[in-house]
């Protein structure tokens, strides 16, 4: 078991009992998945970069990332519906917790001019949402190796009912939120 998920599993859900006086410890809200999406525009005109943001999402997460496709064709942007446009997976359980463990206390440090992620990125069902502007904060990535820098979208689902109640656990679990 990660230390992050040790951590989650007792003072987390202690300090969640007391603020907001839950009867029950089910009542916690809890991380069910993180989603990671990496939107590759590029890809339409080089496919390599999309092989090598796939390697690269692939080598960050431990788990082969699915391909997504257009759904619809775009005349503006000369997309065809059908065509490769990015990747995407899911993380649940050990490996989830993993990855989170990796980008709060490895990843995040490693920006530049790092001061705290944005505490308004919440969608107001408790799902939070953080993007990553290059891959290369991640010690996995060897910055020799890396054809393009790629961004990439992090949501973190969890079954909180409120931003409140997710951001709080969030805090709880050592993401670095900005001070208001």
């Amino acid at each position: 078991m990660t230390a992050l998920k040790e951590k989650y599993a007792d003072e987390v859900s202690r300090e969640m009992m007391q603020k907001f006086n839950y009867e029950n410890i089910h009542q916690v809200p809890r991380l069910e998945k993180v989603v990671i999406n990496m939107g590759v525009g590029e890809a339409k005109e080089n496919p390599k970069i999309l092989d090598a943001a796939v390697r690269d999402l692939s080598t960050i997460t431990g788990q082969r990332p699915v391909i997504t496709k257009a759904k619809k064709s775009v005349a503006s942007f000369k997309l065809r519906e059908g065509m490769s446009i990015g990747c995407k997976l899911t993380l649940r359980g050990e490996r989830m917790y993993h990855f989170l463990d990796k980008l709060i206390n490895v990843a995040l440090p490693r920006v530049r001019d790092f001061r705290g992620v944005s505490p308004k990125a919440f969608d107001g069902r408790g799902n939070y949402t953080l993007g990553i502007k290059e891959q290369l904060i991640f010690p996995e990535i060897n910055y020799d190796d890396i054809e393009k820098v790629m961004g990439m979208d992090v949501t973190i689902v969890t079954t909180a009912e409120t931003d409140e109640e997710a951001r709080e656990l969030l805090r709880l679990m050592g993401m670095p939120f900005k001070n208001q």
